[in-house]
């Protein structure tokens, strides 16, 4: 076992498993320092070739973007926002198996987060799985729209876009958010380590061609989203 602890994320090898660790300390909102931290994890899970597990502090995958960011506007808030669509587009396009392990609640960005993962493992509680753009007076992005597409089934998708409906461990799997769900943290890292290390057996080659090619349009969408947003994001953040 070796570990690269670092402010905001921390990586770790597990059984042979890459183990991304995300922890601020509080809510783990996913500013420009937490992105860079997360993107240098998975830089070194990479070189391995070897599944990846991510997962978050206890109680909490991410409660979504830094909110100072935001509101302070200008360029880092634009730079935030692309950063978030694009971490979602690496992991979706992560060339070895992806496994979430949810710990808790997973709001805004990070409920996309959890949705840009291969197997997605959820616990037990009163926890949140929400996109609550529209519930605080966002429209929804056109990228992550796609992103929620791509996983979620179509009614559930509904009402999380226009109705910033709140779904849990509950019924995660039944609407597409978890494919799994433990019923107590404890069990958590070693159900995404056993199952991580049950991909083994996969080919690695055709695991990643037969992932873009699943989703070769889903992230066509997501990018051809991400554009648009982007124009919109500048003229909301970049226009005094």
């Amino acid at each position: 076992m070796s570990e690269k602890p670092n402010q905001f994320a921390s990586f770790e090898i597990i059984e042979g498993i890459s183990v991304i660790k995300i922890d601020d300390g509080k809510a783990n909102a996913l500013s420009l320092p937490m992105q860079q931290a997360i993107n240098s994890a998975i830089d070194e899970a990479e070189k391995l070739k070897q599944p990846l597990v991510l997962t978050g502090r206890s109680g909490i995958l991410s409660a979504g973007f830094d909110l100072k960011t935001l509101a302070a506007g200008g360029p880092p808030a634009v730079e935030m926002l692309n950063g978030g669509i694009n971490l979602a587009l690496r992991l979706l396009s992560f060339s070895s198996p992806v496994i979430v392990a949810c710990p808790g609640h997973a709001i805004a960005m990070g409920v996309f987060l959890l949705q840009s993962c291969d197997y997605r493992i959820g616990v037990a509680g009163n926890f949140k799985y929400v996109a609550n753009e529209v519930a605080i007076g966002m429209t929804m992005p056109f990228s992550t729209i796609e992103i929620l597409r791509q996983r979620l089934t179509p009614a559930a998708l509904s009402r999380a876009v226009l109705l910033a409906e709140t779904f849990t461990p509950q019924n995660g799997v039944e609407t597409g958010f978890v494919d799994r769900v433990v019923s107590t943290e404890a069990e958590l890292m070693p159900a995404a380590i056993e199952f991580a290390k049950s991909t083994a057996t996969l080919n690695a080659a055709a695991h990643s061609s037969s992932k873009l090619r699943l989703r070769s349009g889903a992230l066509a969408s997501i990018r051809d989203g991400l554009v648009k947003d982007n124009e919109g994001w500048k003229k909301l953040f970049l226009t005094s």
